[in-house]
């Protein structure tokens, strides 16, 4: 009996001495949150919907968490998701010639520019939001199209859905 004591004073001592009385790591956030997150846009050519509505992009940042690139992906819409350079400071995107396109090799993407707003946008629930408005060249089997996407930040309440 003694002897399982002795042992269970040991096991609580290694368990004990596991402990790390270390400080805790910070926990800081991507430096681009100002510019990632979900947005409801419409698919624009010469300011007249050719989509039929909105479609749902997202931008976020890359692994290497910079400040400067931000990848931008319209879930298949055109089919364009590419990394793309921003100025955060300004809340714009650069212009950026011939960017790989993750979706298809076969479309060319170019960002000629953009924009994000932060609560210039009225949603179709009535809610102020951030606004983005981002124009692209996309060349796909030859043909040149200039293509803007404009709308909001999507907001999660449910008037606001698409």
């Amino acid at each position: 009996m003694k002897k399982l004591g002795y042992l269970a004073i040991f096991i609580a001592g290694v368990f004990l001495s596991g402990c790390d009385l270390g400080t805790e790591p910070a926990i800081e956030g991507t430096k681009l949150k100002a510019m990632c997150g979900e947005w409801f846009v419409k698919v624009l050519q010469d300011g007249e919907d050719i989509g039929g509505g909105y479609y749902l992009i997202t931008t976020s940042n890359t692994a290497a968490n910079n400040e400067t690139d931000l990848i931008l992906d319209d879930h298949e819409t055109w089919p364009a998701k590419v990394i793309t350079k921003v100025n955060l400071g300004a809340m714009t995107f650069d212009a950026a010639p011939n960017l790989p396109n993750m979706y298809d090799a076969a479309v060319g993407v170019s960002v000629l520019e953009g924009k994000i707003i932060k609560g210039a946008a009225t949603t179709t629930g009535g809610n102020k939001t951030d606004s983005i408005y981002v124009k692209f060249e996309f060349v796909d089997k030859g043909e040149k199209s200039v293509i803007d996407y404009a709308g909001y930040r999507r907001t999660g309440f449910l008037e606001d859905e698409h």
